[in-house]
């Protein structure tokens, strides 16, 4: 272990103390208090403009916080930047893969960002791709593979340097059923393998429940609620879902917020429930 692993050793792969971000008069992070353990995967959900993606850039040195502290991997996003980001990975929304490259291509690009070894280079992409089940298409172009398999590689290539937080901004956005469930699978064993903590936003609740051991619900800007998902189910009632949690939670049942959609998921689960 090197001086820097030991200096950033910690039981938490986050731990969040207050952290917020302000844009002129607008909160987007409301003093947000948060502790991921090492291994664990973490499921942030909210509304859309709730805060979590400007959390997670917080949390990944792309945004300055206006105020508190977090720690990512060991180390304070503040003062430490360079060594968070070498501590992490990231698969945001956006496309992030080169569609003009090859699969394999992609690979080699990033183990040159993060200065993996010469002569570990190829052994550790080609493990990783055979890994996400990508071994057939390695040298096919991005731009022809199909979204699932262009989601894989954006997830096992943010891996390569071995992190010690993957963070996950809608991960299977835009997918069909049978893709997400190759993701999921994905990510489950990379946990089991890797030991990397998982930090996640979705809106699927379905992937939160699948993955996740704790989930925390975001609404303007601040985490209302925490919990394993069984847990936020069963403060709702005995038959809950955690999209029934999610609605009561998340404040999508607040008057001056609803628009049809909202409406119409209230209702039927206040029907459900009684």
């Amino acid at each position: 272990m090197t001086h820097e692993q030991r200096a950033g050793r910690t039981d938490a792969a986050v731990v969040i103390d207050g952290l917020t971000r302000r844009f002129g008069e607008t909160t987007a992070v409301d003093h947000v208090n948060l502790t991921v353990p090492n291994g664990a995967a973490f499921g942030l959900l909210g509304r859309n403009g709730a805060g979590k993606t400007t959390l997670i850039k917080m949390l990944i040195t792309l945004l300055p916080p206006t105020e508190g502290t977090a720690r990512v991997a060991g180390f304070d996003v503040r003062t430490q930047a360079q060594q968070v980001r070498r501590h992490v990975g990231y698969v945001p929304q956006l496309l992030s893969a080169d569609g003009s490259l090859t699969a394999w291509e992609n690979m080699s690009v990033f183990a040159r960002l993060y200065h993996i070894p010469r002569r570990q280079r190829r052994d550790r992409i080609d493990n990783a791709l055979q890994f996400m089940g990508l071994t057939e298409v390695a040298h096919r172009l991005v731009r022809d593979l199909s979204g699932g398999m262009i989601r894989r590689l954006e997830i096992v290539q943010s891996m390569l340097h071995r992190p010690a937080v993957l963070f996950l901004d809608e991960p299977t956005i835009g997918l069909d059923p049978a893709a997400r469930r190759e993701i999921w699978r994905g990510l489950r064993d990379l946990i089991a393998v890797s030991g990397t903590a998982l930090f996640i936003t979705t809106h699927d609740m379905e992937e939160a429940e699948t993955l996740c051991d704790q989930v925390a619900i975001m609404r303007h800007g601040r985490v209302v609620r925490q919990g394993a998902p069984l847990q936020l189910r069963a403060e709702i009632g005995p038959d809950a879902t955690l999209e029934d949690a999610f609605v009561v939670y998340s404040g999508a049942a607040e008057t001056e917020e609803r628009g049809f959609d909202d409406t119409a998921r209230t209702r039927e689960v206040a029907r459900r429930l009684g």
